[in-house]
């Protein structure tokens, strides 16, 4: 452009009219909103701010209405005007405002508020949500099975239920395997009267092999397969074994000379380590979910935690110094539990001049609660699915009693058993549990529910930014 040109063009918007005043308003160049996705100018959009629209504002009355008070103002302390003045302003303001009294206009009306309080929002939330429905509890046992010649020793652990669904039980000088799958039962093996009675079983992990303490102190592993003895443990202990707990590999032995044997059952020389700090007898034997920590009861009312990195410190003469010694309990202790939820929580059970339930914490030694059940405490549970404690016990009632963790309060009461309610296990599932009581029969009960439905995996997104970054090389 040249000078020329700049200059007429100068002139013109120099000498273009002033912008009127109170008259409608020209419509300005449509300029999208940077809030909104749309390119249409006739496009409504709706915020949180709401611009006056100068095409449906009337100039004359903004102007009349904003002057109008502040005249009104000024003239308060001043002479009061005539009538006529004052019947000329009320018709003035007839014709110019034609009653009309809004100066700005909006195009949208805004939103009304919502007159919903917080709390009113939360408890229509917590109606919306389904109640869940109590579990039902059967009161009989679903199956009974005799059990001649159970031995009624408070102090001995005659019942586990393997991993393969196997359940095993010790009738005198014989283990008896029940398949639960199936029904069917079978002889594992028989002792003669020198060995016998059998005071102990447990299954290992694998659920295919099997320990049996027995009461001349040997301690035998077998071949369930195959039904075949893979090895006898002698010389471990100098009395009966009425307890036994497996940790990997480990076998844990706990005997009526009061000393607790770690077992590699791998090596020749498989005595590895030894807990001492019972003088009576070790009725109770169990090691935690993480194979870190092993709970110990005895007759002489002593609870014992015993910690694996503490073997490492005292590696001297293969023997552990405790974590904790629990002197609560006022009789002994065979009742344990380790908490499938929480891995330092410890339940214990008390023989018949105690008669409580205490809850510990493993890491601190706190003793968390104690309930006292009004009964010898011979066996606990946990539920797997549920938080939930079943105990077993002895005279008065000998009854099966599901208690509520961490409230402590009875949920129900198994009756069917005539005689203390000595053992009880587990099945794999978690639902299923089978008592055996001096009354000599095997009940099963289904206390603990069904498992929940396992949730189905989530599908990996690859819509993400970084999702083809899945390895970090």
């Amino acid at each position: 452009m040249d000078a020329g040109s700049h200059s007429i063009s100068s002139e013109k918007s120099r000498a273009a009219a002033p912008r009127p005043v109170l008259q409608e308003a020209v419509s300005r160049p449509y300029m999208p909103s940077l809030s909104s996705g749309s390119r249409n100018p006739s496009a409504k959009c709706y915020g949180d701010r709401f611009i006056p629209d100068r095409s449906a504002m009337d100039m004359d009355m903004a102007h009349y209405l904003l002057t109008e008070p502040k005249k009104d103002k000024e003239n308060a302390g001043g002479v009061v005007a005539s009538l006529s003045k004052e019947a000329y302003r009320r018709l003035l303001a007839e014709k110019l405002l034609n009653n009309r009294t809004r100066i700005l206009a909006f195009r949208n009306k805004p939103p009304e508020p919502e007159n919903v309080s917080f709390a009113d929002a939360a408890s229509s939330n917590l109606q919306a949500k389904p109640a869940k429905q109590r579990r039902h509890i059967p009161q009989s046992a679903e199956r009974t099975l005799d059990a001649p010649e159970l031995v009624d020793d408070y102090y001995l652990n005659l019942l586990d239920w393997g991993s393969n669904n196997v359940l095993s039980i010790a009738l005198g000088d014989t283990v008896y395997l029940w398949d639960a799958s199936s029904g069917s039962t079978s002889e594992l093996v028989s002792v003669d009267e020198d060995s016998g009675p059998i005071t102990s079983v447990s299954w290992a992990p694998d659920g295919r092999h099997i320990a049996v303490g027995l009461n001349s102190s040997d301690v035998q592993l077998w071949d369930t397969s195959s039904n075949r003895l893979l090895r006898t443990l002698k010389g471990v202990h100098e009395a009966r074994v009425g307890s036994l707990a497996w940790n990997n590999s480990i076998l844990t032995t706990g005997s009526m000379d009061g000393k607790i044997v770690n077992n590699d059952v791998r090596i020749r020389n498989h005595m590895v380590q030894t807990y001492e700090g019972h003088s009576q007898e070790v009725c109770g034997l169990k090691w935690s979910g993480s194979g870190q920590q092993l709970a110990s009861g005895g007759n002489d009312n002593l609870l014992h935690i015993w910690d694996v990195s503490m073997a490492s410190s005292m590696p001297s003469a293969g023997r552990n110094q405790w974590l904790h010694r629990l002197e609560d309990h006022t009789a002994a202790v065979k009742a344990l539990a380790w908490c499938p939820f929480q891995s330092n929580l410890l339940a214990s059970g008390g023989g018949g001049s105690d008669r409580c339930i205490k809850l510990w914490n493993t890491h601190t030694g706190a003793c968390l609660n104690s309930v006292d059940t009004g009964s010898q405490v011979c066996a606990l549970l946990w539920n797997k699915n549920e938080r939930e404690l079943l105990s077993s016990h002895g005279f008065t009632q000998n009854q099966l009693t599901l208690w509520k963790y961490p409230s402590m309060v009875k949920m129900a009461e198994l009756t069917g058993h005539t005689s203390r309610v000595l053992f009880m296990a587990q099945s794999p599932d978690g639902c299923t549990v089978a008592s055996a009581a001096a009354d000599e029969t095997l009940r099963f009960w289904n206390v603990f529910g069904a498992p929940e439905a396992p949730k189905p995996a989530a599908k990996a997104s690859h819509t993400g930014m970084f999702n083809s970054f899945n390895h970090i090389r």
